[in-house]
């Protein structure tokens, strides 16, 4: 309980020093409608604290400015991810990240670069949509032999539902804003998503690239734990 209690307020921000030691992860940085300043001294902060940082939906300008207090600072352009140190643990296991289309690459590298902050071991399958659907056929073994798969697609969104009718381990399905009118930026998929008639798919919300990347960690993590009881 002590942990409910354990931040600092910045004026701007009240920096969550806990969390790590409530959920096993340190607070993450969303980038958005920050300014650079205010993310950079959050990060600060956090790294003084856990030695490793997050931020998502960062743009470039804030990376630069965390490169100058931290040199190992990365930044990927397609996910928009600003991570500083490196996992404190590494999880047993294998996430496989698959995308329908070029165009939701974005969301997931997204969540790939998520898992792989967290500790995961990532692999990466892109633009196997069910348009082709012997691209994704190519690859059954792939499917079959990971721990966790994150299938992120946008239009309809049927990639999801194909994926968790083929494998014995679970599903995080993301929907993406990636489509036409009656696609309505996201919700048409993220329904589909939610009304797949395969057992096991869960979904995260629209381009949740981040959100899918951490529950596939947390469900590692609990992997390893329960091996270790």
């Amino acid at each position: 309980m002590d942990s409910l209690n354990e931040f600092e307020d910045l004026g701007f921000s009240k920096v969550d020093y806990g969390r790590e030691a409530r959920t096993g992860f340190p607070e993450v940085v969303f980038g958005q409608g920050k300014t650079v300043p205010q993310v950079r001294a959050i990060v600060e902060r956090l790294m003084q604290a856990h030695g490793k940082a997050l931020v998502t939906l960062a743009t470039e300008e804030m990376a630069s400015a965390v490169r100058e207090d931290f040199s190992d600072a990365a930044y990927n352009p397609a996910s928009r991810l600003i991570t500083v140190g490196e996992p404190s643990v590494r999880f047993p296991g294998k996430v496989l990240v698959l995308c329908a289309g070029t165009s939701d690459v974005p969301v997931a590298e997204e969540a790939a670069g998520t898992a792989q902050w967290m500790g995961c071991e990532v692999e990466k399958i892109y633009d196997v949509g069910v348009a082709g659907i012997d691209r994704l056929l190519a690859y059954r073994d792939k499917l079959r032999e990971a721990n966790v798969l994150i299938v992120v697609a946008g239009m309809e969104g049927a990639l999801a539902s194909v994926v968790g009718g083929m494998v014995r381990r679970p599903v995080i399905a993301v929907p993406t804003s990636v489509g036409y009118g009656a696609h309505f930026q996201g919700l048409t998929p993220l329904l589909s998503m939610l009304t797949s008639c395969a057992a096991g798919v869960t979904v995260v919300n629209i381009d949740n690239g981040f959100g899918a990347g951490y529950q596939a960690a947390i469900i590692l993590q609990l992997v390893m734990e329960a091996g270790t009881q």
